[in-house]
């Protein structure tokens, strides 16, 4: 007798047609017929993470560096919380995550009637992490909500949505779907901007002296775009999730040196008398809670017309696609501007000031970002996890050339640096890799460790170790009057750890010697765990940027 198709089997054949090759996640009672319909049809590479939390960043890293869908598979319950943190980071982000998550049985379902991993209230909490979560209520439906989901994930504003099918509607016969082979998802169009919006932006950048872009994650695709206007004469800045987008080596771009914490760029702003700022959120992560002033003409692009004025107020909110009101300002400024010809040199000048001022009050780390740039080859992938190198000098000052191939938390959340390493090198393909922990965040994500050994990715794991959390003993230092509590760690033999995953170790004790050392890991095919030993080479210098925390505590408690 021929099995019968099922829910689980379409699971499995969807998703390859929508152009997906690589899903994540841990196996268990409540996904069980998917996981086992993909393992039959041997279709998809599946990689195995050890926490769902691990697993939901890999989906969200693959996702930003390959430009596709992530995929993560979780069962319910317990399996299901665990994936919360990373699915909160895929929001922050927004990444297209697709998580398919299994069910309790139908007719026990929100009954809170103690079955296996029963949480009532499970859409919900998937709700409240991310962009959409929907239930499969019958098997009939499965088709129609699972084209819906990954339909909605991959559409702008991005983000996660996931999707809940009952462990009995998995197992449930239906009728293969007729447009399954000819599937195409229904993803909404780049919203085009209004010509008028359009004619006014350009009407106030046409005369504009000095113009600048500010280009955000929502800008990512949008490269050719934003160049255009570079030809035209503008100065650039990125958030951190948008860097990348002009190559950072372009003597007109900052990259993500964007004022907080730079003094100089902060100045500059003052003679900028227009900002064009295109599919940025302004976070206040980023501008110091708001603090950093920007220049009064601020024209502000995006696709969410809920951005308007929620962070900074405008002059004008377009409200659209990100390179379609590129292309389209760009195209209204063909005829010319009022461009200050000595606007170019002083943008140069700048770049070069600002990015030296600062390097110099990195101490013995102000070599860092060069040093690990020159090894690292130009189509190389940089991955960094909150920690106090990151926070001085991975966001700001190392120089990245492609949005694509640059991943942090951009919800800062601790720890995620592994897991995000590990989808990152996955999606590179064979391109080689860094991702930078520290010893706090490594070990938060330290038993993905042992996908890195299973899976073998180019991936080269550095971990920058002072013994404790870096990022709050400044944060202590500055709010809590020096007062230090909860930061020491008990770090393991990096060494041993790294002989006992069978993975190559090397050491750096100096701040000369990072760049050889990487070049070496680097150099060898597979994974490899660097161990960066702070205490041999020194304190990072206190932090500017935490010193305003503590004014803004100060304020508080007053």
């Amino acid at each position: 007798m021929e099995r019968q198709y099922t829910v689980a089997d379409l699971v499995a054949d969807i998703l390859p047609r929508i152009g997906v090759s690589t899903v994540f996640g841990i196996v268990s009672v409540h996904n069980i017929p998917m996981l086992d319909a993909i393992g039959q049809r041997n279709a998809l590479r599946y990689v195995m993470a050890r926490g769902e939390m691990g697993g939901a960043h890999m989906a969200d890293a693959y996702a930003r560096v390959s430009g596709h869908l992530g995929v993560l598979f979780t069962s319910t319950g317990p399996g299901m919380a665990n994936a919360i943190p990373g699915l909160v980071e895929a929001r922050f982000a927004g990444s297209p995550v697709l998580h398919i998550t299994g069910q309790t049985a139908t007719k026990h379902i929100d009954r809170d009637a103690g079955t296996v991993h029963d949480v009532p209230g499970q859409t919900a909490m998937l709700a409240a992490a991310c962009k959409a979560a929907y239930r499969v209520r019958s098997a009939n439906e499965a088709f129609g909500v699972l084209v819906r989901a990954a339909a909605e994930a991959l559409s702008a504003p991005c983000g996660p949505v996931s999707v809940e099918i009952p462990i009995d509607l998995q197992r449930a016969p239906i009728a293969r779907p007729a447009g399954l082979d000819a599937l195409a998802l229904p993803i909404a169009a780049p919203l085009p901007p209004n010509p008028s919006e359009l004619d006014a932006a350009a009407e106030i950048l046409a005369a504009a002296r000095r113009p600048m872009l500010w280009l955000g994650n929502g800008a990512k695709r949008a490269r050719a775009a934003a160049m255009r206007l570079m030809g035209l004469g503008f100065g650039a800045v990125s958030s951190w999730n948008g860097r990348g987008i002009i190559p950072e080596d372009h003597p007109m771009t900052l990259g993500g040196l964007h004022g907080n914490g730079s003094p100089r760029v902060q100045s500059f702003y003052e003679s900028v008398d227009a900002m064009l700022v295109v599919g940025s959120r302004l976070r206040g992560h980023e501008t110091g809670d708001f603090s950093l002033k920007l220049p009064k003409t601020l024209i502000h692009v995006d696709c969410d017309a809920t951005a308007n004025g929620r962070t900074y107020p405008n002059t004008l909110f377009v409200h659209g696609d990100a390179a379609l009101a590129m292309e389209g300002i760009a195209e209204r400024l063909s005829g010319g501007t009022a461009l200050d010809h000595g606007f170019a040199d002083d943008f140069a000048a700048l770049h070069t000031r600002a990015r030296d001022e600062y390097l110099a009050t990195l101490g013995p780390y102000a070599g860092f970002p060069d040093a690990i740039r020159a090894a690292l080859p130009r189509d190389g992938v940089w991955v960094r996890d909150i920690t106090i190198a990151n926070s001085t000098w991975g966001n700001r000052v190392f120089p990245i050339y492609d949005p694509l191939n640059a991943v942090h938390p951009v919800g800062a959340a601790i720890g995620p640096g592994l897991a995000l390493g590990i989808g990152a090198a996955i999606a590179a393909e064979g391109r080689k890799t860094i991702a930078m922990c520290g010893d706090g965040g490594f070990s938060l994500g330290m038993c993905e460790l042992w996908t890195v050994a299973q899976e073998k990715p180019d991936l080269v794991t550095m971990v920058m170790n002072d013994g404790g959390y870096g990022v709050i003993r400044h944060i202590q230092d500055a709010v809590a009057d020096g007062r230090q509590f909860g930061h020491d760690l008990l770090t393991p033999d990096l060494a041993g750890l790294a002989a006992l995953a069978g993975l190559p170790f090397f050491k750096v004790s100096s701040a000369e010697s990072v760049g050889a050392a990487l070049s070496q890991a680097l150099a060898v095919k597979g994974p490899a765990l660097v161990e960066v030993e702070m205490r041999a080479i020194g304190a990072v210098p206190p932090y500017a940027p935490y010193a305003t925390m503590g004014k803004h505590a100060e304020r508080a408690r007053q």
